[in-house]
């Protein structure tokens, strides 16, 4: 099994995406990897590594899209950049997935134009993980379709439960229809409308509110990428936000050092829930390949992580059965 790696993608580049890279190799092994990106930029980074030179490549690729760029406009005249080059590979069989942690419009564009989208899916979505009580489960879209047409949510629902199952590991997942209430007749035409066709899957639980994504009344939350992309970011404050809350409590309380130092060690437990780095990444469902997005942040082993997930996609013929599922 080949992955090629962005090795220019992220904020912290190329160290993450290498060091990530010799962590996935080092741990599987029957797994290559290229890494792809500026050729003098990676030989560098490598130069006080240790690996397997039979199993990590490099494939050069002298540009590189940065995270603010416009993203159709990077993919357009950047064609050497790591992204294009690397979904490049892809498309053309010299390598079985692509990972990134880099520009996310880019790679849904780079992926969306080269690889092209499965047989009968309507528009690829983008997925991302969320913490909940019961472990973490699926929210999508995040900002593919700031706009999703009724069948479009049936398509989601279809791909999300695949993903689900096969690669999260959660037996018979449950959909939910994020709305402003549970009842049938509530939202926006859209969304009665996405309802009546949702309601033709057995899995499929109704609406659910706000309030119960962290309860886990589903394990694939639908909503457009508008709610969606509010919501994930709003997730990604949430750890920020409670050490600061801690802080002031113990302050508030005049707590001692060993209450305090407990305190930080229960804060730190609980927030790892909250840790991207666990899951990695996702793909974009929809995709004629598996190219998969990380958070920007990603650190050595969010990216290996996120190799891992991309093997497991391959693995388990994920794009076949959500063929099989649409037709």
């Amino acid at each position: 099994m080949v992955i090629a790696v962005d090795a220019a993608g992220g904020d912290h580049y190329p160290e993450s995406p290498i060091q990530g890279a010799i962590e996935a190799v080092n741990e599987v092994a029957d797994l290559k990897v290229v890494l792809v990106g500026p050729e003098d930029l990676i030989n560098n980074e490598l130069a006080d590594q240790e690996y397997d030179r039979q199993r990590i490549m490099i494939q050069h690729a002298p540009e590189i899209i940065e995270m603010n760029e416009s993203p159709a406009q990077a993919v357009k005249t950047k064609q050497k950049s790591s992204i294009v080059t690397g979904v490049g590979m892809h498309k053309a069989g010299k390598c079985d997935a692509f990972v990134s942690s880099g520009n996310t419009g880019a790679l849904l564009a780079a992926s969306t134009f080269l690889l092209g989208k499965l047989k009968g899916v309507s528009r690829p979505v983008i997925a991302a993980i969320y913490p909940t009580v019961k472990g973490v489960r699926l929210l999508m879209d995040v900002g593919a379709n700031l706009e999703v047409r009724p069948e479009m949510y049936l398509q989601f629902a279809q791909m999300g439960s695949i993903y689900v199952r096969e690669i999260m590991g959660i037996d018979d997942p449950s959909v939910g229809l994020l709305n402003v209430g549970e009842e049938e007749e509530k939202g926006t035409d859209n969304l009665k409308e996405a309802f009546q066709k949702l309601n033709e899957l057995p899995n499929f639980v109704g609406n659910v509110e706000g309030r119960d994504i962290f309860n886990a009344r589903a394990d694939v939350f639908l909503c457009d990428g508008l709610v969606g992309n509010i919501l994930l970011k709003f997730g990604e404050s949430i750890p920020e936000a409670l050490e600061i809350f801690v802080k002031r409590g113990i302050q508030q309380l005049d707590m001692g050092a060993e209450e305090t130092q407990l305190v930080g060690k229960v804060l730190k437990a609980s927030l790892n829930e909250f840790n991207p780095d666990r899951v990695g990444g996702v793909p974009f469902l929809g995709v004629d390949g598996v190219s998969m997005v990380g958070h920007g942040s990603s650190t050595p082993q969010a990216i290996k992580n996120m190799i891992l997930n991309a093997a497991k996609c391959i693995e388990y013929n994920i794009n076949e059965k959500i063929v099989a599922s649409l037709n």
